[in-house]
């Protein structure tokens, strides 16, 4: 009997620990998305827009919430960010979100490798 009183307290934490983890994935995957989107950014020609880029890097069922944002390279360096919303295992409760930003050096036009990196001459 004293059990089932116990019972929702448990159930709560045991909820609260799922929810911290998917916040804690959550803020993962938006890092990932952001370095992705910057390093497409980064590229001279790229293939792909930065935003499919960092969208294709992420887990499907938090990509369609997510937005990323990105410059060009201005300055030499490329930026990204992006913003994932947190999904709530609690009904009526709105974690709200992630965000992280990743800056990557802009392709120098060579290719990204020196010479020296592929066993060649100096």
């Amino acid at each position: 009997m004293e059990f089932l009183g116990f019972l929702p307290i448990l159930i709560l934490v045991a909820l609260a620990a799922v929810q911290l983890g998917i916040a804690a994935y959550a803020a993962q995957q938006a890092g990932t998305a952001a370095r992705a989107a910057a390093r497409t950014a980064s590229l001279d020609e790229p293939r792909t827009s930065p935003q499919a880029a960092g969208k294709a890097a992420m887990s499907g069922w938090l990509a369609d919430g997510a937005s990323i944002g990105s410059g060009g390279c201005g300055g030499g360096e490329a930026q990204a960010t992006a913003t994932v919303e947190i999904p709530s295992v609690i009904p009526g409760f709105d974690f709200g979100s992630a965000e992280k930003s990743a800056t990557m050096p802009c392709d120098e036009g060579d290719g990204g490798v020196a010479p020296a990196a592929l066993g060649g001459e100096r």
